[in-house]
């Protein structure tokens, strides 16, 4: 397919009703305000309501009232936007929202468990930068965070399964860095974590379904690289893997429905743009080359559609932006007689609820035949979640299940906003549905059950929204305004609802208030 206008470096959003959101970006005459959807059903393009802003190097979120959000960018060779807008798919329209605090372009924007965007670093009029700030889409407004550690643009952030955002690389004040951090919404708070292998900016950083996180590619310091490594959590440490076949920058890297990762095109080691594409395997660490992309091309975009496919837009080849776009196909190679298929579906779903699943041919072939105690039937569904936004994906659990239906257990944790609901069937997976995870609403918290324990901590509880989160502050002085009072840490959610909070330091204080703050 042709888009209606050239871009480079655009945006692509997959909206809820299915449907994908191109904009903005460096056209043939400058930089635009464009839009245009994608329909995966008649593989046409349309255009839609023009941003309010030309802009290119901008950001576009996905945010949970399914509104997309726009923000900072370039409207120029040298500008830096503040400026934000919010586009409606109901309506097809932008309208403008609040400000950032400072103009940026390069930056990066992550939705975050608690519904609020953060954006950071990128570069601004000063050059590049460490601020950071958060968008509140109840108010429209931006307020101003903990600065990074370290600045940078042309970085990588990625929402862990714990809740932070780990940030990683980027071009700094004194070259390309191998720095990582790591962002805490429950604190605030900025905090390093193991740098790097290798420096590098304009790479793609991807979330496995093992929770780790690929880097891979980007510019190092001697010139574009292959190298790849992963990111552990749980030990805030990095470990080298194989290498990408090519080196490439500011190329793509999406997870596919079978755990690959498939990276396509960007500029190669020479400068030239690269039209190879190949696919990690986590289960073995190494990269798989693939077909090539039909146009050589970099700064495009790649979206995951709920058909499986993978829609690649736009981009710069070797004439300049580019128009076209094309489709992946992963080729599972199953018949489409076996493909479960899926009718109703809970949407949204609640925090703490539990998302049944209506549909036809959720029993497949039983790998049982042989009877002995090694083999195991593979004839159940197997149900996925994963956020538009961050990329998390979990298998859900089942309550009971049959041929044409899913009840799983009660969902608590998983990112607000958006997800792909697929079922999958001896691995064969069903066309994905779009739901909605809502947003706990929380109330007034009072707190009960306030208590000294023996070893000298102290502990309060109460209830609330399940999947609500707090963070617990002190103070020896009730009359300090609040941002003077110390931040403690975050609250557990013990049970759904239910909220407890423990201070070991309260030993240390002979008087000492207590509050607790919802983590906006």
């Amino acid at each position: 397919g042709v888009l209606t206008t050239a871009r480079r470096q655009p945006t692509a959003t997959l909206l809820p009703n299915g449907k994908v959101l191109v904009a903005a970006g460096l056209g043939t005459s400058g930089v635009t305000n464009s839009a245009e959807l994608y329909d995966p059903s008649t593989t046409t393009w349309t255009p839609t309501g023009p941003l309010t802003t030309a802009r290119y190097f901008d950001t576009a979120t996905l945010l949970v009232n399914g509104k997309v959000l726009f923000a900072g960018g370039s409207n120029s060779s040298s500008g830096f936007l503040a400026s934000a807008e919010l586009y409606d798919p109901a309506t097809g329209t932008n309208t403008a929202t609040g400000a950032l605090n400072t103009g940026r372009r390069e930056h990066t924007v992550t939705l975050l468990a608690n519904g609020m965007v953060l954006a950071a670093g990128g570069v601004g009029s000063v050059g590049i930068i460490n601020s950071a700030e958060l968008y509140d889409p109840a108010t429209g407004t931006w307020t101003g965070n903990n600065a990074l550690i370290t600045a940078r643009k042309g970085h990588t952030t990625t929402l862990l399964p714990n809740g932070k955002v780990l940030v990683a690389g980027g071009q700094g004040s004194s070259g390309v860095t191998n720095k990582a951090e790591l962002f805490d919404p429950v604190t605030g708070q900025w905090t390093a974590t193991g740098v790097m292998i290798h420096s590098r900016s304009e790479h793609t950083a991807t979330l496995l379904p093992n929770g780790k996180v690929i880097v891979a590619g980007g510019m190092g310091i001697s010139g574009v690289t292959n190298k790849a490594e992963l990111y552990d959590p749980a030990t805030g440490l990095w470990t080298a893997t194989s290498p990408l076949n090519i080196a490439r920058r500011l190329h793509t890297a999406t997870l596919l429905p079978n755990g690959r990762v498939l990276v396509a095109g960007g500029f190669g080691s020479s400068g030239s743009v690269a039209s190879s594409a190949e696919l990690f395997d986590p289960a073995t660490g190494t990269w798989i080359p693939t077909s090539a992309l039909t146009i050589a091309r970099a700064s495009h975009t790649a979206t995951l559609l709920p058909n499986g496919k993978l829609l690649v837009a736009g981009g710069v080849g070797s004439s300049g932006s580019i128009s076209s776009a094309e489709l992946y196909d992963v080729g599972l190679g199953s018949s489409n007689s076996w493909q479960p298929q899926m009718t109703t579906i809970t949407s949204p779903l609640n925090p703490g609820g539990s998302l049944a699943l209506t549909g036809a041919r959720f029993r497949g072939v039983s790998g049982a035949s042989c009877g002995n105690s090694q083999d195991s039937p593979g004839d159940f569904p197997l149900v996925q979640l994963r956020s538009l936004e961050s990329g998390q994906s979990w298998f859900l659990l089942a309550t009971n299940w049959s041929t044409n239906s899913f009840n799983s257990t009660p969902v608590n944790g998983f990112p607000p906003g958006y997800a792909l609901v697929t079922v999958f069937v001896n691995g064969i997976p069903s066309t994905s549905s779009i739901i909605n995870i809502s947003v706990s609403t929380p109330t007034t918290p009072t707190l009960t059950n306030a208590k000294k324990l023996t070893n000298g901590s102290f502990q309060f509880a109460f209830t609330n929204s399940v999947g609500a989160v707090f963070s617990a502050l002190a103070s020896t002085n009730l009359s300090l305004p609040l941002y003077d009072w110390t931040v403690l840490g975050g609250v557990t959610e013990i049970s759904p609802g239910q909220f407890q909070f423990t201070d070991p330091q309260a030993t240390n204080s002979l008087q000492r208030f207590y509050r607790v703050q919802l983590n906006y």
